[in-house]
């Protein structure tokens, strides 16, 4: 059946994903009611679009003052409302992963478009799905890809296979590596993100946090799921079946078109703003194996995810802190592995954990990350 009415509760609006969610919420605008927006710091941007799209809730970790008729109200207040019907995760680190698990105990539709609260709690997301009906939508280009690949499909999947450009370090050597500054990590070759999004993608953690996410998405054993570079950004993913046969989903680098797709699945709608490929300019597509010794980070997330336990939370943490560090001048770029490494080995795992052993080890790794990029330990 099809849903066209859709009211959004939207955590992280002032961030690139919030943005651009916002983008799609103006070209469809009668199909997909704000009810509520929260966001960090951001206040000027915020007042901006409390104003423009009138939600009932606003949040806002920096405290602003709110138009008339607009309440203030928590995330997990907001994710729960009775008035929501999909809340949209948008936020970076843990800040989403008490609200998305609000949202799913009242049994909405969560859109999940921050890595971390998958990646440090996915089974317990899972389990709250199943217990109170709550769905789990993916927003990340490669995980919509693959979605949309599965749609019509009744047979099991062999192997998911996701790309990866590659960053705009692809190549270098360690002692050139040394020497990258915060805006060389920062400029993408194809994707505009934020800041910690586009530092993750320089280092190649994001495609760690993305095979663990998909393992938790599609069901899928890490050794079903392969990695591989993609320069050009156009494919995003693609699906092999039992059969041998491969899908893949083809657009341009551009996160508007996943967005627009789980904000009004299951109908795909025209909108003139999302540019269409041009096959006639496209003169080719290459893939190349990864070379784990250039990605230390995404080895590191690998092995984190396959150990599992508490080992993915002090994973998203301790990256958290070193990118945190490293943006701000404190660190080197390749000290952001060192620092998630030593913080790996220097924790003991609580096996099956709970949401206050997440939490626990989420806060250890921060401060012993800290007290690493300090040369503390």
């Amino acid at each position: 059946m099809k849903n066209k009415f859709k009211r959004l509760a939207l955590l992280g609006s002032t961030g690139s994903i919030g943005q651009q969610t916002l983008d799609i919420v103006r070209v469809f605008r009668d199909r997909l009611p704000v009810i509520g927006l929260a966001c960090g710091n951001n206040t000027d941007l915020f007042l901006k679009q409390v104003r423009e799209f009138n939600p009932q809730l606003a949040f806002s970790t920096a405290g602003s003052r709110l138009p008339s008729g607009v309440r203030q109200a928590s995330m997990e207040e907001m994710a729960a409302h009775p008035d929501v019907d999909m809340v949209i995760v948008a936020t970076t680190g843990k800040a989403g992963l008490m609200p998305a698990m609000a949202a799913l105990q009242a049994g909405k539709t969560v859109a999940i478009a921050n890595k971390e609260i998958l990646v440090m709690a996915g089974a317990l997301l899972k389990q709250l799905a199943v217990q109170h009906k709550g769905t789990i939508l993916p927003v990340d280009s490669e995980h919509s890809a693959i979605w949309q690949c599965l749609q019509g499909e009744d047979t099991e999947m062999s192997r998911l296979l996701l790309t990866a450009s590659g960053g705009p370090f692809i190549g270098w050597q360690v002692e050139k590596l040394h020497k990258v500054t915060a805006a060389q990590a920062l400029n993408h070759p194809t994707w505009k993100m934020g800041k910690k999004v586009t530092v993750d993608s320089a280092t190649l953690f994001n495609k760690g946090l993305e095979v663990i996410e998909a393992h938790w998405l599609f069901n899928l054993p890490f050794e079903n799921i392969e990695i591989i570079i993609h320069r050009q950004s156009i494919i995003h993913s693609m699906v092999e079946f039992r059969d041998g046969s491969v899908k893949a989903q083809l657009s341009n680098p551009d996160m508007h078109l996943p967005i627009q797709y789980v904000l009004l699945y299951p109908e795909r709608m025209h909108n003139p703003d999302i540019k269409r490929l041009d096959f006639r300019t496209i003169t080719n597509l290459t893939f190349e194996p990864v070379n784990y010794t250039e990605y230390p980070c995404l080895k590191l997330a690998l092995d984190a995810g396959k150990l599992g336990d508490t080992y993915p939370s002090v994973l998203c943490a301790a990256d958290e802190t070193a990118v945190e560090q490293f943006l701000n001048n404190g660190i080197a770029f390749t000290e952001i592995a060192t620092i998630i490494e030593k913080t790996l080995d220097l924790h003991r795992p609580v096996s099956s954990p709970g949401l206050e052993d997440i939490l626990q080890s989420d806060k250890w790794a921060r401060e012993t990350a800290l007290k690493a990029a300090r040369k503390d330990i």
